[in-house]
């Protein structure tokens, strides 16, 4: 049951984080991109502090120093994000981005010595064959902003991977807490640093943000952190990777883009890999346990 609490909450991220995508083309309409990650994370932690103030009893070190690690691997994979995307074209951006999905398993088997999982290996590679085919615009160049997002990819698969191993020994509430502040304080030097202090308060762009801000960071983030807490690293990377299809259907639900055959088939190639990592291992092992009943017949 708690596997599937894991799926579940990883799924709704994925969803919340996939119509992010309007969200984030109307507040670039109004703000630069470091103003909306400061105002992000600036409200995702004021939320979080104001909800579950009383988990701040348990800092210790050991959650502080988690903590502060997740929340510079979350802002860096925004800031390289948001960077590269001056340099190179948001299918490019949206592609290497998903790259995190087959960096996290090998993440686990060189710093760790994990054993590499067939079945769950062999899904990340088809879910980033289904980024591709959804959202790439095939072209020979490579751009400093490719570069630049490809760190944006390891700096996820990163932040994916240290969820996960931090989440088994620390309060999932407290670890989000925490790198949301920590992310907010270095957006907001940022954007000290950079002179962008004046900010527009038309409508439009305020509900982007706020959208932005209360469910694609405070709610979204609380869902991963809680949800990586039954399941593996990179079934996580894999059910993640459905933001990209869920921003493609918001895109078309609202008029933005037209479905074409193309789209269809790389959601269909996602969600196959998701089933794969998911069910194979399991009917194996049932074969396996028949043959065995069966050798003892």
């Amino acid at each position: 049951m708690k596997r599937y609490i894991g799926e579940i909450g990883l799924t709704i991220t994925a969803i919340i984080w996939g119509s992010g995508f309007v969200m984030s083309a109307l507040a670039l309409g109004f703000y630069t991109p470091y103003q909306i990650l400061a105002v992000r994370f600036t409200i995702g932690a004021i939320l979080l502090v104001l909800v579950f103030h009383k988990r701040l009893r348990q800092l210790d070190k050991s959650v502080l120093w988690k903590g502060a690690l997740l929340g510079f691997l979350l802002y860096s994979a925004f800031a390289l994000q948001t960077v590269g995307l001056q340099f190179t074209t948001p299918s490019k951006n949206a592609f290497l981005t998903g790259v995190n999905v087959v960096i996290v398993p090998f993440i686990a088997f060189i710093l760790y010595k994990r054993k590499l999982d067939t079945f769950e290996l062999f899904g990340a590679v088809l879910a980033l064959i289904g980024v591709a085919v959804l959202s790439l615009q095939w072209s020979s160049s490579v751009n400093f902003g490719d570069v630049l997002t490809l760190g944006c990819a390891v700096m996820f698969a990163f932040h994916i991977f240290y969820t996960a191993k931090f989440v088994r020994t620390e309060d999932a509430v407290l670890l989000t807490l925490l790198q949301m502040g920590v992310a907010a304080v270095i957006s907001c030097l940022t954007v000290i640093a950079l002179g962008e202090t004046s900010f527009s308060t038309n409508p439009t762009g305020l509900s982007a943000v706020l959208y932005l801000a209360v469910f694609s960071t405070t709610v979204a983030f609380l869902m991963q952190t809680v949800g990586q807490k039954h399941l593996s690293e990179t079934k996580a990377a894999i059910i993640l990777s459905t933001e990209s299809v869920w921003g493609m259907a918001f895109s078309v639900a609202l008029a933005y883009e037209v479905l074409t055959f193309r789209m269809f088939l790389g959601a269909l190639l996602i969600f196959i890999a998701i089933l794969l990592s998911e069910t194979k291992p399991q009917l194996f092992k049932k074969r396996s346990s028949q043959q065995i009943k069966e050798r003892k017949a």
